[in-house]
């Protein structure tokens, strides 16, 4: 509990707010949005410092990216005795990928025409085509891969990382999330952690941090004067709490002011990514989502522990090729440029990227020219962090239907982002309504061939 300051009453609180709280407009935006949490010790040496999430809401084709299937040509049209999966929609035949496969970089790890700056980067990626999850609907399977659970109560991953090992900063938040689609919040979402682990939301379609994030700016009280007002706030925050006991909402808000006071200083630097040299913009490209990837690199070099970038639209239950066209060309450059950014500044080895959706495509057809949600086998890519680079674990049967050597469960993943991360799942717990919750619920095991 936070203890209070004995020489402060809340009279003498209150003698020092004057003037207009300029400060509370900032601190509302921020709501329980992570706040200063101080590292932590780690269970193990970490392999990963950071977590940057690329969560592709929808649903990619593993079929036509990452997990090429030439027995779907052979038996295009046809539903052979083996294709036996349910799938959430009317299905019909076997639909095979129109794009080409080409083996990238020095390992040969074959990448999709649709993806070719991530092909040039190959070498970097551990490409895990045996994941399977529980639930074939957007909003529980997004939940699922967040939370590890399908109900919206759950802390996600983010959230866990951020209580597990504290921020790096204190004039940054600790988890910050940028996008949109299917699933966002499950990502963004502390649950029954403390509000102070709960990602900040931020949009990247704004280019100047003062339109980016409200009331980055004073303009009516120097900074000297809001540090009074904010010091008088949380005495009286402190009376408070000494007065009524313990409130986890309230000492998340006090958190989260102290960080919005730190965030006018820093984070009209480190959400600009004008300052960044042309070159540099120029490789990520531009749109939303190039210029968010390009702020996470730019937040994970100043410490932020977590990024998540959303990226939404991957729901093709139609004319599949000609969109999933467009949704490649919208992220391949700048996901290959991020991959290639970190590693040139030493960061790749100590940034764990995950990249991926909720679920794969049905390898047969919907409306003749689209594919359904497949939770039972699909494609995740992880890189740098302490895996391996330039390998394929896992295989789904001869049709991409169910994964089937290698399996993967979305347990498995996250015990082994935890411990990439330094922590052990079993050991990383929270107590709420009388039990001991984990991110991995009752299983999870770490999927240690793909160590580096």
């Amino acid at each position: 509990m936070i203890q209070p300051a004995p020489a402060v009453t809340r009279r003498a609180a209150l003698r020092q707010l004057g003037g207009s709280v300029g400060l509370l407009g900032l601190s509302s935006f921020l709501g329980s949005s992570p706040a200063v949490a101080a590292p932590k010790t780690p269970h193990h040496r970490p392999r990963a410092k950071r977590l940057i999430v690329l969560f592709m809401a929808g649903g990619p084709s593993h079929l036509d990216t990452f997990d090429p299937k030439p027995e779907v040509e052979r038996y295009a049209g046809q539903r052979p005795g083996r294709v036996d999966l349910r799938t959430e929609r009317v299905t019909g035949g076997l639909l095979p990928s129109p794009f080409a496969f080409r083996p990238g970089g020095r390992s040969g790890l074959p990448v999709s025409d649709l993806l070719p700056d991530l092909r040039g980067c190959a070498d970097d990626l551990c490409v895990l085509r045996a994941v399977h999850a529980t639930n074939p609907n957007h909003s529980p399977a997004a939940n699922f891969l967040a939370t590890g659970r399908t109900d919206a109560v759950h802390p996600g991953v983010g959230a866990w990382v951020n209580y597990g090992l504290g921020a790096e900063t204190d004039d940054l938040p600790g988890f910050v999330s940028f996008g949109n689609g299917f699933g966002q919040v499950g990502f963004e979402r502390a649950g029954y952690l403390p509000g102070e682990f709960q990602a900040t939301r931020v949009s990247a379609q704004q280019a100047d941090p003062e339109r980016m994030i409200r009331h980055l700016r004073n303009p009516d009280l120097a900074p000297d004067r809001q540090r009074r007002q904010l010091d008088a706030l949380q005495a009286l925050n402190r009376v408070h709490a000494a007065e009524n006991g313990h409130d986890p909402q309230l000492e998340a808000r006090v958190r989260a002011m102290e960080t919005a006071f730190r965030m006018q200083a820093a984070a009209g630097e480190a959400f600009d990514a004008r300052r960044e040299p042309q070159k540099v913009r120029e490789m990520y490209g531009p749109g939303e989502f190039a210029t968010a990837c390009l702020l996470a690199r730019r937040l994970v070099e100043r410490g932020v522990r977590v990024v998540q970038v959303s990226n939404g639209g991957w729901d093709h239950h139609a004319r599949i090729n000609a969109e999933l066209r467009k949704k490649c060309g919208e992220i391949d450059r700048p996901v290959a440029a991020l991959l290639r950014d970190l590693k040139q500044r030493g960061l790749l080895d100590e940034t764990l990227v995950l990249w991926g959706g909720e679920f794969g495509r049905t390898p047969v057809s919907e409306n003749g020219d689209g594919r359904d949600h497949n939770h039972y086998g699909f494609t995740l890519c992880l890189a740098g962090g302490g895996v391996k680079g330039g390998i394929v674990h896992g295989a789904t049967d001869e049709f991409g239907f169910r994964a089937v050597d290698g399996r993967v469960s979305v347990h498995d993943l996250h015990a082994t982002i935890l411990h990439l991360m330094g922590l052990n799942h079993e050991r990383l717990t929270y107590r709420h309504s009388g039990r001991d919750f984990r991110l991995t619920d009752v299983s999870g095991e770490v999927v240690r061939p793909i160590l580096a």
